[in-house]
């Protein structure tokens, strides 16, 4: 379980978690999961057009990623871009067929970045992918504040002069590069997953802030390790597990949270209250 192409596995998969835990906080609390699903699925389209052309497919992949941010965030309306996600994954998925219809050779590559290749990162691509992880995480830390002002109380982050399409449009990029890293390693399909349950199970144990990204890193982190040592010991995919693993983790959460809380109050209020309170006591 450890020899080389599994240390390279276990290292890959802990920048991809932490970096999906980071982020998935506020993919949820924007209520971007559309947009997160969206993102990695079209930009397979990308590294269709890039193998068509014979260059590096993350470069395509990255390409249509920041393309797809940029046009979900410009046509999107305030507070609103289901309309314009689903125009975007439509594009992207139709170059895609396009493209794929174009060749004539069978690009395997192509198809594995569906699924991901966790235990087939080689050394080579572990800098590249902990560098942009990198500059995704020094990025939520600088917009770390207007990020969570806009995504809480929209119109008082607009009365401060903190522009909503702006941080859509930044939040949206930063999706993007995640995105860049993660399908390599996980795959489309896997990243969506690990942004999303590990956050949304975050915020039923939590109310605040700081502390549900926290949480959500640690879940995410015990499912990418959850997931490969049960797939390397029972040699079922590792998708099967992340998958299983992150449902189960949310419905324990749910029900720990409708335990303990009953239903008094929705979760996504009693967080934007303590992440409002968060707010107003820094600007103290």
């Amino acid at each position: 379980m450890f020899s080389q192409f599994m240390i390279n596995a276990w290292e890959a998969s802990t920048i991809v978690a932490v970096v999906a835990g980071v982020v998935g906080f506020f993919t949820v609390l924007r209520g971007s999961s559309f947009a997160a699903h969206a993102l990695p699925n079209g930009a397979f389209a990308g590294a269709a057009g890039a193998s068509l052309i014979g260059v590096n497919t993350i470069l395509g992949l990255g390409v249509f990623s920041l393309f797809g941010a940029i046009g979900i965030a410009s046509l999107g309306r305030r507070a609103r871009h289901d309309v314009a996600t689903a125009l975007a994954i439509v594009v992207m998925l139709g170059l895609g067929s396009l493209f794929l219809s174009m060749t004539t050779e069978y690009a395997p590559e192509i198809f594995s970045l569906l699924f991901g290749e966790v235990l087939g990162v080689s050394s080579s691509e572990l800098l590249p992918t902990a560098a942009i992880g990198a500059i995704c995480i020094v990025a939520i830390i600088f917009l770390y504040r207007p990020l969570l002002l806009s995504s809480v109380m929209p119109d008082v982050a607009e009365s401060r002069g903190i522009k909503g399409h702006r941080m859509e449009l930044a939040f949206l990029l930063v999706v993007a590069l995640v995105t860049t890293m993660a399908v390599p390693v996980v795959g489309t399909l896997l990243i969506f997953s690990l942004l999303i349950s590990p956050a949304a199970a975050a915020r039923s144990f939590t109310n605040t802030p700081l502390t549900a990204m926290g949480l959500s890193v640690v879940i995410a982190l015990v499912t990418v390790w959850s997931a490969i040592a049960l797939s390397y010991t029972s040699n079922l995919p590792i998708g099967f597990f992340v998958g299983a693993i992150g449902a189960v983790t949310y419905a324990i959460s749910r029900g720990w949270a409708a335990r303990r809380h009953g239903r008094r109050t929705s979760p996504v209020t009693r967080h934007r209250g303590s992440a409002v309170h968060a707010l107003v006591e820094a600007s103290d």
